[in-house]
């Protein structure tokens, strides 16, 4: 025979289970200091200009 199982308790399992992969993701996102959030946009920007400025010209017929 199977074993039996509370539906109740495992559906709030899953539940809790998700709910801490947003509350992860959430921490990751948020809880950074502002110069920390700061820095990793000038990076991004410095990041897109050196692409943007690698980039050759098209010329379209």
């Amino acid at each position: 025979m199977a074993d039996i199982i509370n539906l109740r308790m495992a559906r709030k399992a899953r539940e809790r289970a998700a709910g801490e992969t947003l509350a992860q993701a959430n921490r990751a996102n948020y809880g950074r200091t502002k110069n920390e959030r700061t820095a990793k946009k000038n990076e991004a920007a410095r990041i897109e200009r050196i692409v943007d400025g690698a980039l050759r010209e098209r010329e379209d017929n």
